[in-house]
C-alpha cells in the first residue's frame, strides 16, 4: 500500500514531463523543417540566379538594341540576391520571372536565338529550375500547414502558449499572378 502511495504520483510526474518534453521536440523538428524548407527555395532561388549571367550574355549577341530588357533581367538579379527576408525575396522573384519572361518574348522575335543550343539549354535549365521553385515552395507551405495546425489545435495550442511558439507565414503569390492568363490564337 504504501508503495503506491508515492509510485501512481511519480508514474503521473513522469507522463507529465515526457509529454513536455514531447512537445518541444516536436516543435524544434517542425521548426527545423520550415527552416530546411526555406533553404531549398534559397538553393533554388540561387541556381537561376547563376544561370541568368549565362542567359543575358547568349541574348545580347542577338539583340544589341533590347538594352532595356536586359538591364530589368539585371537589375532583378541584383534584387533576389540582396533580398534578406521572405517577403522581399518573394516580390523580387517575382521581378526577376517578369523580366525572364521578356526576354523568352524577346526570343520569339528572333528565330535563329531560338534555334541556339546555349539559349535552348539554358532555357530548358530555367524551366527545369521553374519547376524546382514550384515544389519547394508547395513543400514550404504543406510544412508551414503542419506546424501552424499542430500548434492551433488541442493540446499543442497550450504548449505552444508555455513555450511561446507563433504560427508562421506561408509563401503567397503576388496579386497580379493571380489574374487569368487569356491566350489568344
Amino acid at each position: 500500500m504504501v508503495i503506491w502511495a508515492w509510485l501512481i504520483p511519480l508514474i503521473i510526474v513522469v507522463l507529465i514531463a515526457l509529454i513536455f518534453i514531447y512537445y518541444y521536440n516536436r516543435f524544434v523538428v517542425q521548426g527545423n523543417r520550415i527552416d530546411n524548407a526555406l533553404s531549398q527555395i534559397d538553393v533554388q532561388l540561387k541556381r537561376r540566379v547563376d544561370l541568368i549571367p549565362n542567359l543575358i550574355e547568349t541574348v545580347k549577341g542577338y539583340a544589341k538594341h533590347e538594352k532595356e530588357i536586359m538591364s530589368d533581367v539585371t537589375n532583378a538579379r541584383k534584387a533576389l540576391l540582396a533580398a534578406k527576408d521572405l517577403k522581399s525575396k518573394v516580390k523580387a522573384d517575382n521581378q526577376l520571372e517578369s523580366a525572364l519572361k521578356s526576354i523568352f518574348a524577346l526570343a520569339e522575335n528572333y528565330p535563329q536565338l531560338r534555334a541556339n543550343e546555349n539559349f535552348k539549354q539554358l532555357q530548358e535549365e530555367l524551366s527545369a529550375t521553374e519547376d524546382k521553385i514550384a515544389y519547394s515552395r508547395q513543400y514550404y507551405n504543406d510544412t508551414i500547414l503542419d506546424f501552424n495546425n499542430s500548434i492551433k489545435v488541442f493540446p499543442g495550442k497550450v504548449f505552444a502558449g508555455l513555450y511561446k511558439v507563433k504560427a508562421r507565414p506561408f509563401v503567397e503569390i503576388a496579386p497580379e499572378e493571380r489574374k487569368l492568363v487569356k491566350v489568344k490564337f
